[in-house]
């Protein structure tokens, strides 16, 4: 069958929307659309490596438009929710921000054009054999730099399987890598499939048979030891919208509100409460302010447990120019409502909390009006309390697998996450930024609580299974299940080793590609 220079876009178009469904599009995912992440790269491997009917691979540089193309659209289509986020709650006009919306995909694409240019270069002088041996080595690659190089490794290939628990097994092992770079090498031989004679297809068919029985092998699943402590988790609903007001009413008014449904909820239990979360919101709670730490202490007295809030911090002297600067924070305070630390937000997002390349988007400026220019944090900071360590992450941290471990290999017995996803509205975002939450408690071992403004609020087994959560977009609190855990995982311990692996891999397959290039 011949493929004409045409198809070779539409085989990118079908890649893309391969790569977008399998990812939660406007609720849950359901099941059957994550077994198409088998399949999504074949067709942009076809597209690529295709020598019909010229018998000639196409030009590094035309590989490198097709992988544009397709990262493009897979961007516009997965992120599509930056768009309504920055004109609904950013205060920028709809045309501006579709044209953020567009400079984001133009600029992240160039991750999957780097993935066709070197495909294309491990395959030189037409050994297409090579190019699709390489390619799960080279798309882990591309998956590791953007995680390092421009810090937004949203919806990696595998993170479509955390429902598959006979595939995130291998998560504490090589982390999420390691189901990417399987669903990678199944791609391949499918388009092993209809690009190699049949000779080269009994090899690689041998070859996968081998990776399947390996994949299929039955393994022991991992024994979660039933909940013994207990948390109280605050949803509550707030208004990102209105400039921090929860409800209307006075700011005493709210706070003794929620603090109220916070004391009742614990009183409920049953059972001595752990640890009391309030989310990361848009409320205007403030670290120095007397209210706030007046309310902390009659919560924490009056339920015999810490507690942990989102708030904001001011600190005069250590910003640009030694002027005040602004802190997205999560407070500590004991069970007698004495402060016991706080934990400054590391990992700030672009045009939410800065805005990168200030004076050359300076139309979008008003995105960050609301919140400020907040400063990055320094260092990661434990709550210690009761002989346990709680490593608390904020937000967007929870997509970063390499900096949530780094909590755990800090001594975090139990992982908070506390978030404001009411930015989002109904789109799709909430539930991949909860599904990310999720594969770091299976990467790690831990359970994870997960306390946000407006949902998906919920407590994380270590085996990344939902065990208790609150609906959507109600105010409300409840008493969430966790155990303390102490035993670290391969991965914890030795993060990326397997995708820093692959990434060298890569280098001396390319290496060998070239050096076997005839004149």
């Amino acid at each position: 069958m011949r493929l004409q220079p045409g198809w070779r876009w539409v085989l990118v178009a079908v890649s893309a929307a391969l790569q977008i469904v399998i990812f939660p599009l406007a609720g849950p995912l359901p099941a059957w659309h994550s077994w198409l992440a088998w399949i999504a790269l074949a067709p942009l491997l076809v597209a690529i490596l295709q020598s019909r009917p010229t018998g000639k691979v196409v030009s590094p540089l035309h590989a490198a438009l097709l992988g544009y193309g397709c990262g493009f659209l897979w961007y516009a289509g997965n992120c599509y929710w930056i768009y309504q986020t920055m004109y609904l709650y950013g205060g920028i006009s709809k045309p501006a921000a579709f044209c953020l919306l567009v400079l984001f995909c133009c600029y992240l694409g160039l991750y999957h054009a780097l993935f066709g240019w070197l495909l294309r270069l491990s395959a030189t002088r037409g050994r297409i054999w090579l190019g699709l041996l390489g390619a799960p080595f080279l798309w882990v690659a591309v998956e590791l730099a953007r995680a390092h190089i421009t810090s937004f490794p949203w919806d990696q290939l595998g993170m479509s399987q955390i429902d598959h628990p006979w595939l995130t097994a291998f998560a504490p092992w090589c982390g999420l890598y390691g189901i990417s770079f399987l669903l990678a090498a199944v791609s391949a031989w499918i388009a092993a499939l209809w690009l190699l004679p049949g000779s080269r297809n009994k090899q690689l068919g041998g070859g996968l048979l081998c990776l399947l029985v390996f994949v299929a092998w039955p393994r022991t699943p991992h024994v979660v030891s039933a909940p013994q402590q207990v948390a109280v988790l605050l949803q509550p609903n707030g208004d990102v919208g209105d400039n921090g007001a929860w409800f209307g009413g006075s700011f005493q008014s709210q706070l003794d509100m929620l603090r109220s449904l916070s004391e009742k909820t614990a009183a409920a239990a049953g059972k001595p409460v752990d640890i009391v979360v309030w989310p990361e919101s848009p409320a205007p709670l403030i670290e120095s302010d007397t209210r706030l730490q007046e309310a902390a202490r009659q919560l924490t007295q009056q339920i015999n447990a810490p507690f942990i809030v989102g708030d904001v911090a001011l600190v005069d002297g250590v910003g640009p120019h030694h002027r005040r600067a602004l802190y997205n924070s999560a407070n500590f305070y004991t069970s007698q409502g004495s402060p016991a630390g706080r934990y400054d937000k590391m990992h700030l997002v672009p045009f939410g909390e800065y805005t990168p390349f200030e004076e050359l988007l300076s139309f979008a400026g008003s995105l960050t009006a609301k919140v400020g220019t907040m400063t990055p944090g320094s260092h990661r900071v434990m709550l210690q309390t009761g002989g346990h360590s709680y490593g608390v992450f904020i937000c967007y941290e929870s997509i970063f697998a390499d900096e949530v471990r780094q909590l755990v290999g800090n001594g975090a017995d139990v992982l908070v996450n506390i978030s404001d996803d009411g930015w989002y509205g109904d789109t799709s975002a909430p539930w991949q930024h909860m599904n990310m939450a999720r594969m770091r408690a299976i990467e790690n071992r831990r359970w994870i609580l997960r306390d946000t403004n407006s949902g998906i609020t919920a407590a994380i087994d270590p085996n990344g299974r939902v065990v208790a959560a609150a609906p959507r977009h109600t105010l409300t609190a409840f008493v969430a299940p966790f155990n303390y855990i102490s035993e670290t995982t391969f991965y914890t311990r030795h993060g990326d080793w397997f995708a820093i692996t692959c990434t060298i891999i890569s280098v001396v397959l390319l290496a060998f590609a070239q050096l076997r290039r005839t004149p």
